[in-house]
């Protein structure tokens, strides 16, 4: 059984496990939308390379609570390397850090310091079903198998990031009790009203959607009554009235739309059904947390602010700056 097909049938097993019938129905044609290779030409590639890692011995030492997802095997010289090669092959590699195999990935992103700001703030995710949205190629899903999650489930529509996520599992193995999954969808993919999960995650998400309050509305409505939402998004100094709309471009980014101010985020999330709201965290992005690296050689943070005024985009807009808010479905 190939890589590809041992994941969709964790996924469905998944499904039925935790009695998402009313969305295993869908699994089929989502799946297949998210993996098409007629709308995703390099698609094939990303899946050989992952079909090509070699096989690996059960002997492992296996850390998903640590700031380097890690993976700690003996592997020969020619493994290695093969190893090394192939996931590179999969660039970029824009969250973790990740050590696997012996290759440490050295990503755009420090992601382990948004979960260090994070992680304080939950409710205990042990035992707890969690959606993360838009979660990339699943950093944070193992950082959240770490913590105990009884079930998590990735969804992003990047096939990239399923082939990265798949590549990790091959290191992983079984260790985190096969409770980690990945869904290559969007928001807009999962059931409506479904009112499932525990905790919910959008880090990195809501600035992206053109219609801000959909979006805290569909998370809302995956959550049990009493669930507690996790927020991360792009913010801007200012009062409960202050929202920033790019004209065209943000940070050199052109589907970026609404920029609020933390307080007004806060009031967007009460009137979308949400209670207890906080914000627990609010930075600017920092050139050492986004940086272009060995794993992602593209443009990255440095490339997209005022090489004059680092306070200020190219484009003349306050330098990326991020909250974190907590709140819980009414």
């Amino acid at each position: 059984m190939t890589p590809d097909a041992r994941a969709r049938k964790a996924l469905y097993h998944a499904f039925v496990d935790q009695g998402l019938d009313t969305w295993l129905a869908r699994l089929p044609d989502q799946l297949a939308r998210g993996l098409d290779r007629r709308r995703h030409g390099d698609l094939p590639g990303w899946e050989k390379a992952v079909a090509k890692l070699p096989e690996l011995p059960a002997d492992r030492q296996v850390a998903l609570d640590r700031d380097t997802v890690s993976v700690d095997v003996a592997l020969s010289d020619a493994d290695r390397r093969r190893c090394h090669n192939l996931l590179k092959a999969l660039m970029p590699w824009r969250k973790g850090p990740y050590r696997l195999g012996g290759t440490v990935i050295d990503t755009e992103w420090r992601s382990d310091w948004k979960w260090q700001r994070v992680a304080p703030h939950l409710a205990p995710l042990a035992g707890r079903r969690v959606l993360d949205v838009g979660g990339g190629n699943g950093y944070h899903a193992w950082r959240m198998a770490g913590a105990g999650a009884a079930f998590t489930l990735v969804i992003d529509p990047s096939p990239r990031f399923y082939y990265q996520f798949q590549a990790v599992r091959h290191f992983v193995g079984d260790a985190d009790g096969g409770r980690t999954h990945f869904l290559p969808a969007g928001i807009e993919d999962v059931p409506a009203n479904l009112a499932t999960f525990d905790t919910v995650f959008s880090m990195g998400v809501l600035y992206h959607r053109a219609s801000p309050l959909d979006h805290l509305l569909q998370l809302r409505d995956a959550l049990r009554p009493g669930g507690e939402l996790v927020l991360e998004t792009l913010v801007v100094e200012g009062d409960a009235t202050t929202v920033l709309m790019p004209e065209e471009r943000y940070a050199c980014m052109p589907n970026v739309y609404f920029l609020p101010a933390s307080r007004a985020l806060a009031l967007w999330l009460e009137r979308c059904g949400f209670t207890d709201v906080r914000v627990v965290d609010e930075a600017p992005t920092t050139l050492d947390e986004q940086r272009a690296t060995e794993w992602m050689t593209f443009q990255s943070l440095a490339d997209f602010l005022d090489p004059q005024d680092r306070s200020r985009t190219v484009e003349g807009y306050p330098a990326p700056r991020r909250a974190v808010l907590i709140a819980t479905r009414r």
